[in-house]
C-alpha cells in the first residue's frame, strides 16, 4: 500500500487506516528508535516510544483531517521530535541507585562522612559529568561502553574523567 492509499484510507476509514499505517511503519518506527535510544531505554520503553509516535500521529492526523503528503514523512518527524524528547527525559533522569545510597555501598575504605563528602561532590560536577563517575566508578563501565550510551566519543568520556579528578579533588578539599 502506497502513502497515497493510505491518506485516503485514513481520511475515509480512520481506523483502519491507522491499523494500515501500524502494520506498515512499526519495524520502520522500532529501527529509528532503537538507533536514538538503545542503551538508555528498555525494549518495553522503546515499544512504548513507538506506540507514542502512532498516538501522536493519529491525534495530529484527525486534527488536519489526515491532508498530509506523505505518511512516512510525517510520521519520521514526529518520531524524531518524540524519540529527541525522550532521549532527554533519559538524561536528565538520576540514576536509579539515588548517589546517597550509592556512597553508603562503598567499601570501608573511607568513613561515612568521607563517602558523603566525595558523593556531594560527585553531584556538584553537573551532567554528563557525574553520570561518567558514577558508571565509570561505581559501576565499574568501561569507557568505551560510557561513550556509545552518553553518545560521546571515548576520547571526551577519557578528557572529562580527567579534568573531572582535579575538579572533584579542588570540590572534596574545599569540604574539608
Amino acid at each position: 500500500m502506497t502513502d497515497k492509499e493510505l491518506v485516503r484510507k485514513l481520511k475515509t476509514d480512520p481506523q483502519t487506516g491507522l491499523a494500515a499505517v501500524i502494520d506498515r511503519y512499526t519495524a520502520y518506527l522500532l529501527k529509528i528508535a532503537r538507533i536514538k535510544l538503545d542503551g538508555l531505554c528498555t525494549d518495553e520503553d522503546i515499544e512504548e516510544a513507538v506506540s507514542d509516535v502512532f498516538f501522536i500521529f493519529y491525534k495530529k492526523g484527525q486534527q488536519c483531517g489526515f491532508d498530509i503528503r506523505s505518511v512516512r514523512a510525517y510520521l519520521s518527524l514526529i518520531a524524531e521530535r518524540h524519540f529527541t524528547d525522550v532521549f532527554r527525559r533519559q538524561i536528565k533522569r538520576p540514576d536509579d541507585i539515588p548517589i546517597d545510597e550509592v556512597s553508603e555501598t562503598l567499601p570501608d575504605r573511607q568513613s561515612g562522612e568521607e563517602n558523603t563528602a566525595v558523593a556531594e561532590a560527585i553531584k556538584k560536577l553537573g551532567e554528563p559529568d557525574t553520570s561518567i563517575f558514577m558508571r565509570k566508578y561505581f559501576f565499574g563501565q568501561k569507557t568505551a561502553d560510557i561513550a556509545k550510551e552518553l553518545h560521546l566519543r571515548p576520547k571526551t568520556v577519557d578528557k572529562r574523567i580527567s579534568r573531572g579528578l582535579v575538579r572533584l579533588k579542588k570540590l572534596i578539599e574545599e569540604e574539608k
